[in-house]
């Protein structure tokens, strides 16, 4: 989830007409602000104080909310930060009579964003009476991963994402047509091989400087899209993020 998080952020800091996985982004008002005004202001000490924005999960199971809280000083693991609530009934978690919902602080990393002192804080979510959100999958994951505490598992995954204009049409491709045939685009290298690589480039970093465990990126190509049936000769550049996890 953290890598979505950055990777969202990102596509709005260097367009706000490029999209991720499969949405249209339509282009913002906000684009339209000057960006220098902003960061003036982010270069203002905080006083010793920190802040720690709280993301979890909400009802839709795949969409993330997030909501920012002061903290006095920079936290230096999860056990510092507070658990925190918010109002279910606004993010299709809960019914409006009862809505009180818990936020349960269960990683936390450095904000590539806000930079130091600040910080990232992913969140599970429990109901009102502390039992775990329907959409609280981490819960259950967690019970059967302590079943096998002993065997010290590793996990490997490779997440993908492809970029897109607001048009919904594949980032870099030819405006009235279709890119060439596979072949340059697999790790490819070039402007016009490797499109969108300044936002690769930057999610790379936003990770390592965050703590990520990230093992590295290449450009990936799929070539077939099966609709209706008939087949469509989409080519789509995927940048894979090996992430190497060790849980126990």
């Amino acid at each position: 989830m953290y890598l979505h998080i950055v990777l969202f952020y990102l596509m709005y800091s260097f367009s706000p007409s490029v999209g991720v996985w499969g949405e249209t982004m339509a282009t913002s008002a906000s684009s339209k602000l000057n960006k220098a005004v902003k960061q003036q202001y982010m270069e203002l000490p905080q006083g010793g104080r920190a802040q720690a924005m709280y993301i979890w999960v909400d009802g839709s199971g795949e969409e993330l909310r997030c909501k920012t809280r002061t903290l006095d000083s920079e936290p230096k693991t999860v056990d510092d930060l507070p658990e925190w609530n918010f109002d279910g009934s606004s993010t299709f978690q809960s019914e409006g009579s009862n809505s009180d919902m818990f936020l349960i602080p269960v990683a936390m990393f450095r904000d590539p964003f806000r930079r130091d002192p600040n910080k990232l804080v992913l969140c599970e979510v429990l109901k009102y009476n502390r039992k775990p959100a329907e959409t609280n999958q981490r819960f259950m994951c967690k019970q059967i991963m302590r079943m096998v505490d002993s065997s010290e598992p590793w996990f490997g995954m490779e997440q993908e994402y492809t970029l897109l204009s607001t048009d919904g049409h594949p980032f870099g491709w030819p405006t009235n047509g279709f890119p060439g045939p596979q072949g340059p685009y697999y790790c490819g290298v070039g402007a016009d091989k490797a499109y969108g690589r300044d936002i690769v480039e930057a999610h790379y970093r936003a990770c390592l400087y965050a703590g990520v465990q990230i093992c590295g990126t290449n450009a990936e190509v799929i070539t077939r899209y099966i609709k209706q049936h008939h087949i469509y000769i989409y080519i789509y550049i995927y940048i894979y993020i090996y992430i190497y996890i060790y849980i126990t």
